[in-house]
């Protein structure tokens, strides 16, 4: 046992980076333009329910977003980040709106730049990111990707849907036969047109 954990050491370090199971929790804030002078790359989790606009957007979430981010510098002199994310979101079924488990990612290409009038100067690959006081809220940024990569419409399989095939049909077929004053909103009007 003593020789493994040897070994292990040994490998001055590298081996933690190849851990099968991420740990670590990305920093909240970084300086980049340093991070990309050195061409460094950050992996790390971001715990999804300290995201809350992406609670507002798609309810509560639990579990964590895997992120990768490469700083760099391209072949004209602009800094920018290649990132990767991948979560799975609890996201509700339009027919039953009981949240199911959906894969989420996003490989994204930002562009650095010190104020919002330089963003027009990019290429249109380049999604631009504010970077403020050589500070980068990487914090946003994710949950900014989250948001932009969540799913239009969400639906169970019929099969595993808490609302049947069956009970979309006959709620239709009986929303259109029943003309009650409770369900019909223009039942009101048809009698004060009787009145006259």
């Amino acid at each position: 046992m003593q020789k493994y954990t040897d070994s292990f050491d040994s490998s001055g370090g590298s081996a933690y980076h190849c851990a099968p199971m991420l740990t670590s929790q990305l920093p909240s804030r970084v300086e980049p333009y340093k991070l990309a002078a050195r061409h460094e790359r950050i992996e790390g989790l971001v715990a999804l329910d300290k995201l809350s606009r992406l609670t507002e957007e798609a309810g509560a979430q639990t579990g964590d977003c895997h992120v990768v981010l490469a700083f760099g510098v391209d072949a004209q002199g602009r800094r920018e980040i290649r990132g990767h994310l991948q979560a799975t979101l609890a996201l509700a079924c339009r027919r039953c709106l009981v949240p199911m488990p959906q894969q989420v990612s996003s490989d994204f290409l930002l562009g650095m730049v010190t104020d919002e009038s330089l963003a027009a100067e990019l290429p249109a690959s380049h999604e631009p990111v504010l970077v403020e006081k050589e500070q980068l809220d990487l914090l946003t940024v994710v949950e900014d990707e989250l948001i932009l990569s969540l799913p239009q419409v969400v639906y169970h399989d019929e099969a595993d849907c808490y609302v049947s095939a069956e009970q979309l049909v006959s709620k239709t077929a009986g929303a259109a036969s029943d003309t009650t004053p409770a369900t019909n909103p223009f039942a009101v009007l048809n009698a004060l047109k009787g009145k006259k």
